[in-house]
């Protein structure tokens, strides 16, 4: 797992996000624990607490479930929301992605065309 200081973004954010996408992608399985608080805390050098707010945030979402003694575990993920969940991410990003091509001065075509060449590179790999 990688935690930057200097992206602005908090470090529980950057520890549930990384998470979630582990769990949303399957390297996460059902009911496989995730890495104790205190050890995750040790391993990143950071608070325990920041650790624990990255865990409460996953279980908020239904990702995860606390056991008492035991730590988090992984919940079965619902296929469907879990498309769902990526379409959303993709529709984000191409939002993003559309915004940053106005500011750049590209047309829809040149955007499109860009897609197509990062689509085409990727194939290749």
């Amino acid at each position: 797992m990688k935690i930057l200081q200097n992206t602005g973004e908090p470090i529980y954010l950057q520890i549930s996000r990384q998470l979630k996408e582990d769990i949303l992608t399957g390297k996460l399985k059902q009911g496989e624990y995730l890495p104790s608080i205190r050890s995750l805390a040790k391993d990143l050098k950071i608070s325990v607490i920041t650790t624990m707010k990255a865990y409460e945030q996953l279980e908020a979402e239904g990702l995860v479930t606390g056991v008492q003694g035991k730590g988090f575990y992984v919940n079965a993920q619902d296929s469907q929301m879990l498309q769902e969940q990526h379409l959303r991410k993709v529709e984000q990003s191409l939002g993003e992605a559309i915004a940053a091509a106005r500011i750049a001065g590209m047309t829809g075509q040149e955007l499109t065309e860009m897609l197509k060449t990062l689509l085409r590179y990727e194939e290749e790999i």
